[in-house]
């Protein structure tokens, strides 16, 4: 069913609207961990530009949920805009969260195949693009998708390591877990057993990228922020000996190669 049918009041008003493709510039999952926080964080936040982008009406909200995927946020109505030249952003806008469609925010799912850079596009050209594949009973929460299910970009994994979900996940398990550089397939096979485990362990690597590896310190961050990838080889309770898990880390090493095709370096 496509979007238009759902909120009839879009196509009748297409030509007065802004959509908002809302992702962060560096941290994708951001307008998101906003949203789920407090939707008016996420006002705040979009009201907020480096250019003046919403110079129509009615600004159709969306807010990237998964690759094609977006949470419907709400359509607003841009009242005013001033500049804020001492500022981090230069346009600060007003807007007014409209009476359309607010049952269905943070519960309507659009499939939106979105390629290119543009995150401020005229309706009139992409309307027929927009597709609803879901609506939730409750807003849409981040989950954690088990262990065993975990492969994520060092991009997706700043977003989300801060969520709830995520942070009990991880924060309660030791483990060895996998990064691969998706470049050249090279892999490191690390384990966590510290303060906060998994999630402290991973911490580390969103913060600068190398999280104290000797090989992993010879690259740019903005390469690992490119091309490296997360996973989950094993999980441990919290009370398992380290020593254990650290021979299942070198035990992995073997296996994997990563020593001699890798970028583990003992």
């Amino acid at each position: 069913m496509k979007v238009k049918v759902v909120l009839p009041f879009l196509k009748e008003n297409e030509s007065d609207f802004k959509v908002h493709c809302g992702r962060g510039s560096t941290d994708t999952f951001l307008p998101l961990r906003l949203f789920l926080q407090d939707q008016s964080k996420f006002k705040i936040w979009q009201e907020e530009q480096t250019q003046k982008n919403f110079q129509r009406k009615y600004i159709l909200s969306l807010i990237y949920w998964h690759k094609d995927e977006w949470i419907f946020a709400g359509i607003y109505e841009s009242i005013s805009v001033k500049e804020t030249p001492n500022g981090p952003s230069k346009y600060r806008y007003e807007t007014k969260l409209l009476d359309v469609g607010t049952d269905l925010i943070g519960k309507m799912i659009i499939g939106f195949k979105k390629d290119f850079r543009a995150s401020y596009l005229c309706l009139e050209n992409y309307i027929d693009d927009l597709e609803v594949l879901e609506i939730t009973r409750d807003i849409c929460k981040t989950e954690f998708p088990g262990y065993d299910k975990v492969n994520v970009s060092w991009e997706e994994l700043s977003g989300l390591i801060d969520t709830d979900a995520w942070k009990t996940a991880l924060a309660n398990q030791k483990g060895v877990y996998l990064i691969t550089d998706s470049s050249n397939g090279k892999k490191y096979v690390g384990s966590a057993t510290g303060e906060n485990m998994l999630w402290g362990r991973w911490k580390e690597y969103v913060a600068n990228g190398n999280g104290g590896n000797i090989e992993l310190k010879n690259l740019d961050f903005s390469y690992i922020q490119k091309n490296f990838r997360y996973s989950i080889l094993e999980i441990y309770k919290s009370t398992t000996d380290d020593d254990s898990i650290l021979q299942r880390e070198s035990w992995w090493k073997e296996v994997l190669m990563t020593r001699e095709y890798g970028y583990n370096k003992n």
